[in-house]
């Protein structure tokens, strides 16, 4: 009994190490309100709705509620191994001006994601002044999106700068109730829109220590084993 016990814990740790590795549904936000200050929509997490409330810098100009212009199309530069899916609608927020803008989560948020039209020329520092959190980005895609074509320059763990026509995916590796970026570059307009993946999947960390907790149930059951053999 203990041994199929032990195969079945197995078998779920590779089920849940295999959907880590392969592409994921995302959850878009639904943008659906806004002040002259702030927007705010959901994002849904294991069914359930997480809100999230764009601040900061003055944005030029947002779209609600699914309406408006695709940017998200074509939707190939949104598309990776880790993400299954692009923006579905034309929801986003254009900002224009350089500052400071804030990203707000009413709870926690597993490796949270950024879409982006169009940061040519951005140059992007996340976190700084009262935002002590240590960041990690992982750059997941790039390519031709609406605008052009272009890519992320000097890529750091917490800093790029858009390079021709950059539409893409970030991913920020961690968990968040907040984020915090410094955009220095001032132009028309580039886009973003936030996600979060609609399945929590373990992060890389969690799932080591499952396996390390497997390896000790099976190093017991095997010295169980033995001692009931003696």
């Amino acid at each position: 009994m203990k041994t199929k016990m032990n195969a079945a814990a197995l078998a779920a740790f590779l089920a849940l190490a295999a959907q880590g590795a392969s592409a994921a549904t995302v959850s878009w936000a639904d943008w659906s309100s806004d002040t002259a200050s702030t927007v705010s929509g959901t994002v849904m997490v294991d069914g359930s709705p997480v809100a999230v409330t764009y601040s900061g810098t003055p944005y030029a100009f947002d779209q609600l509620n699914g309406a408006g212009t695709n940017y998200w199309l074509p939707n190939s530069p949104y598309l990776s191994a880790s993400v299954s899916n692009s923006p579905g609608t034309p929801d986003i927020v254009g900002l224009s001006d350089a500052g400071t803008s804030v990203i707000t989560f009413s709870a926690p948020v597993v490796n949270p994601l950024i879409a982006l039209v169009s940061w040519n020329g951005a140059n992007v520092t996340f976190g700084g002044g009262a935002d002590t959190q240590t960041y990690n980005i992982d750059y997941l895609s790039s390519g031709c999106g609406y605008w052009g074509c272009g890519t992320y320059a000097s890529p750091t763990s917490n800093s790029f700068v858009g390079s021709g026509e950059l539409h893409g995916v970030i991913e920020l590796v961690g968990t968040y109730s907040s984020i915090s970026f410094t955009d220095t570059t001032a132009e028309y307009w580039h886009g973003l829109t936030v996600g979060a993946f609609a399945t929590s999947v373990p992060e890389p960390g969690e799932l080591g220590m499952m396996l390390v907790g497997l390896g000790v149930v099976g190093a017991l059951a095997r010295r169980r084993k033995s001692t009931d053999a003696a």
